[in-house]
């Protein structure tokens, strides 16, 4: 699914530069599940914002889904986001103004899809999740947990081949973190392919395989036992 070979960002404020990412080279097939760990700082969110394509790369090769897209434009690179990526963020992001059920639409409204199946697609998500008895509460009608799972629907909701969660737990109770890997599992399991920026090593059990950054490189990379995931599967 994605290929990177010696890709390198570089960010550039005035005479400063940082590198950011540094001579990245790693592949992620199709329906794997990745965790990513660091210290602050390491590229971490770099690294995930260039998978998402928010953020192209300085140099280097960078593929999806056989594409070289590198140094698409940025109106293509959209393109491709709202077809294939889903977000999952720590803050939620979610839209205070609408309701659930239109947070959570959002994502269909930028693709030719019927009024009709996107009103289907969208109860049938929420229910998914867990939440669609709350589609018609806005978003600080609910708990932590409860938006972080409209947050979920949100990113499956267009259903793309891969989902990019930055720390989806970090502002979660540990009964509520277990709840939301337990639906990013559950997607797995269904062949999305999830790559995940963790602090937390029992959350990193979750995926199949653990990369390590530290200053911009990929400093080792781990796979995961399957009996990991039992617990949150359960």
């Amino acid at each position: 699914m994605i290929k990177m070979n010696n890709l390198t960002k570089i960010y550039q404020a005035g005479d400063v530069e940082t590198l950011a990412l540094n001579s990245i080279s790693l592949q992620i097939e199709q329906g794997e599940y990745i965790a990513v760990m660091g210290p602050s700082g390491c590229g971490k969110s770099t690294f995930l914002n260039v998978l998402g394509m928010i953020d192209s790369p300085s140099t280097g090769e960078f593929q999806f889904l056989g594409e070289d897209v590198a140094n698409y434009s940025e109106s293509r690179l959209a393109e491709i986001r709202k077809q294939h990526i889903g977000f999952i963020f720590q803050s939620f992001n979610l839209i205070d103004e609408l309701s659930v059920e239109e947070n959570v639409g959002l994502p269909l409204l930028y693709q030719k899809i019927s009024s009709k199946e996107r009103s289907e697609r969208v109860k049938q998500v929420l229910e998914n999740v867990g939440i669609g008895h709350r589609a018609r509460h806005r978003p600080q009608q609910l708990s932590g947990g409860q938006q972080q799972r409209v947050a979920v629907a949100r990113a499956v909701v267009s259903q793309p081949e891969l989902i990019l969660a930055d720390e989806p737990t970090g502002n979660l109770d540990s009964r509520n973190g277990e709840e939301v890997l337990s639906i990013l599992n559950s997607l797995n399991d269904a062949g999305t392919t999830i790559v995940m920026v963790t602090h937390d090593q029992s959350h990193a059990d979750h995926a199949q395989r653990v990369i390590h950054l530290l200053d911009g490189s990929v400093v080792s990379e781990n796979i995961v036992a399957l009996q990991a995931r039992g617990p949150a599967n359960a």
